[in-house]
């Protein structure tokens, strides 16, 4: 029987600062939205815009990261799987769909100093460490 395949890889940019919370037990979670944006020509003729808006949530030492260093307008690079999630209001169900992220990568540039790469570096190694059982990520 094949598995199946659940992967999100998004490349966009921060519409709110992370909100970092803790679960009773004492997990960090942060939750944010990402724009994507993509153009195309419409049936006149003229370039069309269109922008899509991801909810966002981290868990454990990602959230943490994710919260300590992006901020509204970060660009970002994104990886993760999708998950519909409910709740109920008014008596009647409501279903929401977020990407639960597993591997981030900040696009911005911070100019040519080597502390803000050395920097990365140490971001790069807290989320490799703080993956869950993967060890063929690529940094």
């Amino acid at each position: 029987m094949a598995k199946g395949l659940n992967k999100v890889m998004l490349i966009g940019h921060l519409g709110k600062d992370p909100e970092l919370s803790y679960t009773p037990s004492g997990v960090a979670v942060a939750k944010f939205s990402i724009a994507t944006n993509e153009s195309y020509k419409g049936d006149d003729g003229n370039l069309v815009e269109k922008t899509e808006w991801h909810n966002i949530t981290a868990w454990r030492k990602l959230a943490e990261i994710c919260s300590t260093y992006l901020k509204k307008g970060s660009k970002v690079y994104l990886e993760g799987k999708l998950q519909t999630d409910s709740y109920e209001k008014d008596g009647k169900k409501n279903y929401f769909t977020k990407v639960v992220i597993s591997d981030m990568v900040m696009l911005d540039s911070k100019g040519n100093d080597t502390s803000s790469e050395n920097g990365n570096a140490d971001i790069k190694a807290a989320v490799k460490e703080s993956a869950s059982g993967d060890d063929d990520l690529p940094f």
